[in-house]
């Protein structure tokens, strides 16, 4: 297959070369390990002290990985990103909440993020994280089979309905809703509320996608189970994609309470895992959605043969790319001009609140072998392309 990624003029065409050093420079400093540890405690140390360095985190990590601090601040992120045919998804990325009264915001962003869609072309699906309407300490006991108190089945009530009322909505409206995944500890509670809601809502086509998290060994089981109860129960798949995002966090667990690691033993197996999942889906598309999370050029470059191999369009609405803002440019603009179907994940949230979001993000990158050098060599090679026009 044609290798398409290297073309870094398609890929940075709507970066000045201000927003180009920027880049350069934020992925210089995650380059290493030992200075986005330390940064991150000095950023958690400012903002507990009330210090005024919001504005510098707006100009500088923000400003690379997140759409705005609203919806309507997003707006001209998204209808740039669409002038070179790469969709949006907007992410209310306010992580870590409480109590009732923040759910019930997050649960108001995502009906409005609904509306958002349905007017515009642009934003093709909305996404929700299921701790952003509960508490993971709930999630967690569902999933240990804990029984409820009377006050937590109410709860448990108010969280379900919330899903509900979202996933109504999204039917109405035909935009489908990306589910996100999240800890291993609280995800069977998760998993089993979104598949209520596949059955509920994809009876005609897909509405509702859960996530996987590719790195747990056992998804691939759960993809085969899930496959089988569609057929049984006449409802549609879909599939989100992606490798994972805590993976430190799970296996510090494991070793501290004392169980093996749902996390694949080597980064081999989990692109293998990734890879056969994309397998097992394209080969039973007539159950299955797809929206590939990866930064992988491998996976992309995998899931693009598959496609050719079984004459699916590379427009065809079942499959979709996805990259986070502020990442892999040269996948996600290289693929859009190509034909594919793709959308950026656009993050945002006042500044202080998304902040878990941005170290999560420094994190990754950093943790992730070769994925910030990667970024960084294509940025040199566009700003060398620069220097010799």
């Amino acid at each position: 297959m044609k290798k398409i990624f290297e073309n870094t003029q398609i890929a940075f065409a709507l970066k000045s070369n201000n927003q180009l050093q920027l880049s350069y420079f934020l992925f210089k400093v995650m380059n290493f390990k030992l200075l986005v540890q330390l940064g991150t405690k000095i950023l958690l140390l400012t903002l507990k002290l009330h210090l005024p360095v919001q504005n510098i985190i707006r100009k500088t990590i923000f400003s690379q990985f997140c759409g705005g601090v609203n919806e309507e601040d997003c707006l001209k992120v998204v209808d740039t990103l669409f002038t070179k045919e790469v969709s949006s998804v907007l992410d209310y990325a306010v992580e870590g909440k409480i109590n009732e009264e923040e759910f019930n915001i997050a649960f108001s962003k995502t009906l409005k993020i609904i509306e958002f869609a349905k007017e515009r072309q642009a934003i093709p699906f909305a996404v929700f994280k299921p701790t952003s309407f509960g508490r993971i300490s709930l999630y967690e006991k569902i999933t240990a089979k804990k029984i409820l108190r009377d006050t937590e089945q109410e709860e448990w009530n108010r969280v379900v309905n919330r899903f509900d009322l979202v996933c109504q909505a999204a039917h109405q409206k035909e935009v489908p809703v990306l589910i996100d995944a999240e800890e291993s500890w609280m995800q069977t509670a998760a998993d089993s509320l979104v598949i209520e809601m596949m059955r509920k809502y994809n009876t005609e086509k897909v509405i509702v996608y859960n996530t996987l998290q590719m790195y747990r060994y056992d998804r691939m089981e759960y993809l085969k189970k899930i496959h089988q109860e569609a057929k049984q129960g006449a409802f549609y798949i879909g599939i989100k994609l992606v490798r994972g995002a805590y993976m430190e966090k799970e296996n510090e667990r494991a070793q501290e309470n004392n169980y093996p690691s749902p996390i694949c033993a080597s980064k081999s197996e989990t692109d293998e895992n990734y890879n056969t999942a994309l397998q097992y889906i394209t080969e039973n598309l007539e159950f299955f959605s797809l929206f590939a999370g990866t930064h992988n050029e491998i996976s992309t470059y995998y899931l693009m043969e598959l496609m050719q191999k079984k004459n699916i369009a590379a427009n065809d609405f079942r499959i979709w790319f996805g990259q986070l803002y502020g990442m892999s440019d040269t996948i996600s603009f290289n693929l859009a001009a190509n034909g594919y179907n793709v959308a950026k994940y656009i993050p945002f949230g006042p500044v202080k609140e998304v902040i878990p979001y941005l170290i999560r993000r420094a994190q990754e990158n950093t943790a992730v072998a070769g994925q910030t050098s990667r970024e960084l060599e294509m940025i040199k090679k566009e700003r060398s392309r620069r220097k010799q026009e």
